[in-house]
């Protein structure tokens, strides 16, 4: 987690406006979302580089990822808004980390703009966004490991594969698990979970999503199959990491 100590004089002032989350949330509702970035950096965080931006509902557990470069606050809000406009519900709710990419006054005035709920973590407490850091591995991680991405022409590419193959193979196939509550018993912390069920059955289920939107859902639900789904991932991480590995060639050939 980024520490928020880059904040200083009237944008202190400003930023302390931003709430730490609390119990201030309906996590029932879907929409509200914890938001994360993971380096593609490779050995080393110098130099530019590839980012990738995790939102996860908390209602749902829909996941959605981005590619940016770098991570500047145009490109972040950029991705953010790309994000926005495939949720089949309205964004009511976000919170972030205190990094740099979110923390900013770009965000910060979209956010206002829109009525959305905007809240940030405690500093270094990385378990206040629990949700979205397990997606960052499962997500992220699993998919593109820690290569280095330092080509700028990747984005796109990465970005075709997380808005449509990613997501409706994930959002539409795999079961997750929710945890409804911890209790300690002695010694024990019991943690007991709801039934596993796609981020797809949890949208339908929901009252708060229009029939509209499940409709259309379900439309695009009745189109995909995930063995299709899978093999059009592997060939697209192909072509990635077909590009990613000449550019290194050739880095290695300089020297």
């Amino acid at each position: 987690m980024r520490s928020p100590t880059w904040i200083r004089g009237n944008k202190a002032r400003q930023f302390a406006q931003i709430p730490i989350a609390g119990a201030q949330w309906d996590n029932t509702v879907p929409g509200f979302v914890e938001a994360d970035t993971v380096a593609h950096c490779g050995e080393h965080l110098s130099g530019d580089f590839i980012w990738s931006l995790t939102l996860v509902d908390i209602a749902t557990t829909w996941t959605e990822n981005r590619a940016t470069w770098n991570k500047g606050s145009a490109g972040v809000l950029k991705a953010i808004q790309s994000i926005e406009a495939s949720l089949p519900f309205s964004l009511k709710g976000f919170d972030s980390d205190n990094g740099s990419e979110f923390l900013n006054h770009h965000l910060l005035r979209y956010f206002n703009d829109k009525s959305v709920k905007f809240t940030r973590s405690r500093p270094y407490k990385k378990n206040d966004n629990a949700h979205v850091e397990q997606k960052n591995w499962t997500h992220v991680r699993q998919l593109l490991g820690y290569e280095r991405l330092s080509q700028p022409r990747l984005v796109p590419l990465i970005n075709a594969l997380y808005s449509q193959e990613v997501s409706c193979l994930r959002n539409h196939f795999i079961p997750t698990l929710k945890l409804l509550k911890k209790e300690r018993i002695g010694s024990k912390i019991i943690k007991r979970y709801d039934p596993p069920q796609t981020p797809y059955e949890r949208v339908l289920a929901s009252p708060h999503v229009s029939k509209a939107n499940k409709e259309q859902l379900g439309s695009l639900h009745k189109r995909l199959d995930p063995f299709e789904l899978s093999q059009a991932i592997q060939a697209k991480l192909h072509k990635i990491y077909a590009q990613v590995d000449r550019s290194n060639r050739q880095k290695r050939r300089a020297i």
